[in-house]
């Protein structure tokens, strides 16, 4: 049951990203140029896949660090193959769609891959964080 959750969250966040990716293109990288588009975005992004996950945690009912760290893992696993998928489809070679793997013209993707593998344990101890502080412990 938590996977089929974990894969209706990858779709918001997939939704998220696209959406990213229209504004950025509509918006930032007119208004503010190539590279710092890409920047803005790219943080973006990574605070929008961290806030779904912060908000999702209780829903999904994963507890244990592994299983948390699993769904990090099964988010970053759906991202490579959508992107890879997305880009054969689109004929692109494998070069071009390894040139989204550097940091280049402030291309933030590596660390946006990054951040969706650990968001989920990221999120949980935020969570307990701030449910220490509400309580008054420390």
């Amino acid at each position: 049951m938590i996977a089929i959750k974990a894969l209706s969250i990858w779709l918001i966040i997939l939704v998220l990203a696209i959406a990213n990716g229209v504004l950025r293109e509509s918006v930032f990288t007119p208004v503010f140029g190539f590279t710092s588009g890409l920047l803005l975005s790219g943080v973006l992004l990574s605070v929008m896949i961290l806030v779904v996950a912060f908000v999702a945690l209780p829903w999904l009912g994963a507890q244990r660090r592994s299983q948390l760290a699993g769904i990090g893992l099964f988010w970053l696993l759906l991202t490579l193959l959508f992107e890879f998928t997305f880009g054969w489809a689109q004929g692109k070679s494998l070069s071009v769609i390894l040139e989204a793997y550097i940091f280049k013209d402030g291309n933030l993707w590596p660390i946006i891959l990054l951040v969706t593998a650990v968001s989920p344990c990221v999120a949980a101890r935020l969570r307990r964080m701030l449910l220490l502080g509400k309580n008054g412990r420390k």
